[in-house]
């Protein structure tokens, strides 16, 4: 079919219903659209379409070219005037504030921050350094927590740094007759000291009980120090307790008191395996527990710290008092090696505190750790060690001591005493300043607890004891 034939088909098919092109013949049988001339008109007046000063104002003719201007639109003057125009107030509020979902936490204008209303959230965030809100959408995407706790600076008494919440401590009349805890910030209270009267007398009934039980058997001394060790052990528990910790008491007082018992009856190598006892048991009493909010991690740390910390090196007393019986070796019993080497380390740790207590108060200006106890200053140290020589020398000149002889030994027992007693001194103060305590106890009348008379001896008796083991100092008889 050649193109002439195709195109007068069409023309006659779609004739009826005019033509599909712009250049059509005017065959068309649709009227023409209002607002354009109608060229069978000769007036041309047709109704054309018109915009009002009201609407949406005139516009350009689509042939003209463009102009590159953002389009404009003249506001009415009627929305001046809100009355005549209520459609007007719902946009207005996109232009002040920026949409927030619902379940965003208003900000409040009490926390001391000014926002400028005119700077962009993002803008003010970048210039003050604020963390950008989480919003509830990114909660619902993500899963978190509404809450965002943040993680405190350092632990503090009542919590724990798995976020599990701890007993708090009770409130009204505190057990012990203790003083109540200091504010955030506050000063240190000025420290009354000592009763020294009662301090002296209390000292002098301690000194001839343990006297007394040297002179009769080394047995008795072992009682003596069973009974200490577990009273201190009441102690730190219930001071603790008292704080907001759970420890496991039962756990804890069984093994400082055992493990003396066993270090006594089996030696040195029973001392791991009543720790380890004392750790399993403590650690499986809080299975028992209805959930994590019982705090098992830091509750069985806190007991185990008075497993090591009285029961184990406690132990090492009855270590020493073991040189005076020897049970179970081949070696010749000497029953003065134990009693001796105990008497003279206890008669050393009174020499340094009695000597640090007068040469500090009388000219004591450098503290040694001033967070700890402003109290103690290095010029007491060196009092304290002065004096613990001194009364080494003492012996060693006198003869008192059948087992150390040698002033040479005697002068590294003075060394040894002289660091490890204020060592185990200032731990002691450390964690009462941790607690926010005075004292750990009442029991010793102008010294505090069992723990306040006797912290520097925790710390001395396995460093003697082991000084011993090298030393040995009943082989040597000349200075």
């Amino acid at each position: 079919m050649s193109d002439e034939s195709w195109r007068s088909r069409r023309d006659d098919d779609f004739s009826e219903f005019g033509s599909l092109f712009d250049d059509a013949e005017s065959t068309q049988n649709l009227p023409p659209v209002a607002g354009e001339p109608d060229p069978d008109d000769p007036t041309n007046e047709s109704e054309a379409i018109s915009f009002g000063d009201s609407d949406t104002g005139s516009l350009p003719h689509w042939t003209e070219p463009p102009t590159g201007e953002i389009p404009r639109f003249d506001v009415p003057e009627s929305a001046d005037d809100p009355d005549e125009d209520d459609e007007l107030d719902v946009w207005s509020s996109f232009s002040s504030e920026s949409p927030v979902w619902k379940d965003d936490e208003p900000a409040d204008p009490s926390d001391g921050v000014v926002v400028d209303e005119q700077l962009p959230t993002a803008q003010h965030r970048r210039v003050s350094d604020e963390p950008p809100p989480i919003s509830g959408q990114h909660r619902r995407v993500t899963g978190e927590s509404a809450a965002v706790q943040t993680e405190p600076s350092r632990i503090t008494i009542g919590t724990d740094p798995s976020g599990m919440p701890r007993r708090q401590p009770p409130s009204g009349r505190r057990r012990g007759g203790g003083p109540p805890p200091r504010a955030a910030g506050a000063p240190a209270p000025r420290s009354s000291g000592r009763d020294m009267p009662v301090a002296i007398a209390v000292g002098l009934v301690l000194a001839g009980a343990f006297l007394a039980a040297l002179m009769y058997r080394p047995v008795a001394v072992a009682a003596l120090v069973v009974v200490t060790l577990g009273l201190a052990a009441v102690e730190f528990y219930d001071k603790v307790a008292e704080k907001g910790y759970r420890p496991a008491v039962v756990p804890g007082i069984v093994a400082c008191v055992a493990a003396p018992l066993a270090a006594y009856w089996l030696g040195v190598g029973a001392l791991p395996l009543v720790i380890a006892f004392g750790f399993m048991a403590t650690a499986g009493s809080f299975i028992g527990a209805r959930s994590v909010e019982a705090g098992p991690m830091p509750n069985v740390s806190i007991t185990t710290l008075g497993m090591i910390w009285i029961g184990l090196l406690g132990s090492f007393s009855m270590l020493i008092l073991r040189f005076s019986t020897n049970s179970g070796s081949l070696l010749e019993v000497a029953e003065h090696r134990g009693t001796d080497t105990l008497f003279l380390l206890a008669l050393g740790v009174v020499a340094n505190d009695v000597g640090a207590l007068f040469v500090g108060s009388a000219v004591g200006r450098t503290p040694l750790r001033h967070w700890i106890s402003p109290n103690k200053t290095v010029e007491g140290f060196m009092g304290g060690a002065m004096l613990t020589v001194i009364a080494m020398l003492l012996v060693g000149i006198s003869e008192s001591s059948s087992t150390w002889s040698s002033n040479w030994h005697l002068l590294a027992l003075a060394v040894v005493i002289s660091i490890m007693a204020p060592m185990g001194d200032l731990v002691e103060s450390m964690f009462k300043r941790n607690l926010d305590v005075k004292d750990f106890g009442s029991i010793v009348k102008g010294h505090g607890g069992i723990l306040d008379r006797f912290d520097g001896f925790l710390f001395t008796l396995p460093a003697v004891y082991y000084l011993t083991l090298v030393l040995e100092p009943w082989t040597q008889f000349s200075g």
